[in-house]
């Protein structure tokens, strides 16, 4: 591992025995407090995750999806908990519309996140489940800090959820977002953690939290009732994964789009990447080119897996990724469209500790807030997954009742010839498989350190020949990209936040080595 590679951000890696990576430093240490206190690294995500429903609202609540990988000490296990779509929902309920709403209660599918929760603690938490919360309840009825990055996402929700007045009286006091370093206060979310402790998450899908879920759907005209809820379940479905220089990528099984991430790495895997110096015109363009046709599949095949037409394995075998990779032109940009194979707003954590256990956790509201629907007296801001649904007469990710939508948030995790190796994600929608794919090019091929490869820039491929690229690569390199095709976007480092969020952790001989994104207001902390 590199670790004289460094990018202009100069973070150095966190090297320690126990560590928490998150993207608000007050989550990283309610992990942290929890491994302190004798808990394991799912202890620690579980404590991490619920905080940053309260300290970072502007991309996760309550009401979010989650997603984890969990290695035990022996074995990859995957966790899906997202939600379904109300049973009532169907097409016919979008008709003359070209896509999904973004905001309000048609675009609310039921919330996993607390399932998840439950789900990690009862299969493999050490410590008490009440205790796990204690962090966030703490800092949503007295208050916290709100973060630099955190305070300028929560200013653009002022305009984006005027018309939800629920969420204002809860996340715009006085009108207005709160500012850096202003101390905000979330008494009714404080009350509702309360409640979702003492009960195990029993009262948010079968008891006074759901009533009031679906009475708030009543009013709003959604879609929502209490079967919806209480019939939901996070499912253990284990992971999908590609071969890659001796090491493997795992992902979560669709309804992800974890399967972009190793399609693209499957089609790398047919070039000499390590040959060509990184952050290379050669380098960035084979990536790019990958990742392009990834999506192409990724975007017509995906869905719930009881409703996907072709099956994973037919989209990652290796005949067929070595057809997508021959598409590729070194000396110009491609527009592809899918192939047609033979049968055949987030925020992201991870934990580490010292009896070998890692965890690759991942939840998320989706755009930002999500719905802007937020239950009244609960403090619960719901997501807007059903946004993920397309409308197209056929499409096997069409909206109908009862089925998971097509969901962007994914965990990533690396093992080595069957070993753990590093737990990873990079929050950001559509950034996230580029992410994961751009983390493990430079980790295996480059030997960069997990902090290097979360400073770096990063690209990340828009449609058609497009592609936004943040400064840090040469001029001489954008030209040379330029002139075989790319459409080139330059933005400012850490001028918007198009270009996600990592947090790694490397496992070593001796320890942990993790990374934080400097993009966001996190840290890696560990002892």
């Amino acid at each position: 591992m590199n670790f004289a590679v460094t990018y202009p951000t100069r973070r150095s890696p966190l090297l320690a025995g126990n560590v928490v990576a998150t993207s608000q430093p007050l989550a990283a240490q309610a992990g942290l407090r929890m491994l302190l206190a004798g808990g394991n690294a799912v202890d620690a995500a579980i404590a991490a995750a619920i905080t940053l429903t309260v300290v970072e609202p502007t991309s996760n609540g309550i009401g979010s999806d989650a997603f984890a990988i969990v290695w035990d000490g022996a074995h990859l296990h995957g966790l899906n908990a997202s939600g379904r779509s109300p049973a009532a929902l169907s097409a016919d309920r979008f008709a003359g519309m070209t896509s999904m709403p973004l905001r309000g209660w048609d675009s609310v599918t039921v919330p996993g996140a607390v399932s998840a929760w439950v789900e990690l603690h009862e299969r493999f938490g050490r410590l008490p489940f009440e205790r796990l919360f204690e962090p966030a309840i703490g800092y949503a009825r007295d208050g916290f800090m709100v973060g630099a990055i955190t305070a300028r996402l929560w200013q653009r929700a002022e305009a984006t959820f005027r018309d939800f007045p629920e969420f204002n009286r809860v996340f715009l006091p006085g009108g207005r977002a709160p500012a850096a370093g202003e101390r905000f206060r979330n008494p009714d979310q404080a009350a509702t953690l309360t409640e979702i402790a003492s009960t195990r998450g029993e009262s948010f899908y079968r008891g006074a939290l759901a009533d009031r879920i679906v009475a708030e759907a009543r009013r709003g005209g959604g879609a929502m009732v209490e079967a919806d809820l209480a019939d939901h379940r996070a499912d253990w479905v284990g992971t999908i994964s590609t071969p890659y220089r001796e090491h493997e990528l795992h992902e979560i099984p669709p309804n992800g789009q974890g399967l972009a991430a190793l399609m693209a790495l499957g089609i790398l895997r047919h070039h000499d990447m390590a040959s060509a110096p990184v952050d290379s015109a050669d380098s960035l363009h084979l990536q790019i080119e990958a990742m392009k046709l990834a999506f192409a599949d990724c975007y017509r095949y995906v869905a719930d897996p009881e409703h996907m037409e072709l099956p994973v394995s037919t989209l990652l075998d290796d005949a067929y990724l070595a057809g997508r990779a021959r598409l590729i032109d070194m000396r110009r940009a491609g527009s592809p469209q899918h192939g047609v194979p033979g049968p055949g707003g987030t925020v992201y954590l991870t934990a580490a500790d010292e009896t070998g256990m890692m965890v690759s956790f991942i939840q998320s509201n989706y755009h930002g807030f999500g719905s802007g629907v937020v239950v009244p007296g609960t403090g619960i801001s719901l997501q807007n997954r059903g946004a993920g649904f397309v409308l197209k007469p056929g499409h096997p990710n069409r909206v109908a009742g009862g089925k998971r939508p097509f969901h962007t948030i994914i965990p990533a995790f690396l093992t080595k010839q069957g070993a753990p190796l590093m737990s990873f994600g990079v929050m950001g929608g559509p950034m996230q498989p580029q992410g994961h794919t751009q983390m493990v090019v430079r980790v295996v091929d480059y030997q960069q350190s997990p902090q290097a490869a979360a400073d770096a820039p990063r690209w990340q491929v828009l449609g058609d020949t497009k592609v936004a690229v943040e400064e840090g690569f040469s001029p001489a390199v954008l030209a040379d990209l330029t002139a075989r095709g790319h459409l080139i976007q330059e933005s400012s480092l850490g001028s918007d936040f198009a270009f996600g969020g990592a947090q790694l952790i490397y496992r070593t001989d001796g320890g942990y080595v993790a990374g934080s994104d400097p993009r966001k207001d996190g840290q890696a902390v560990g002892y």
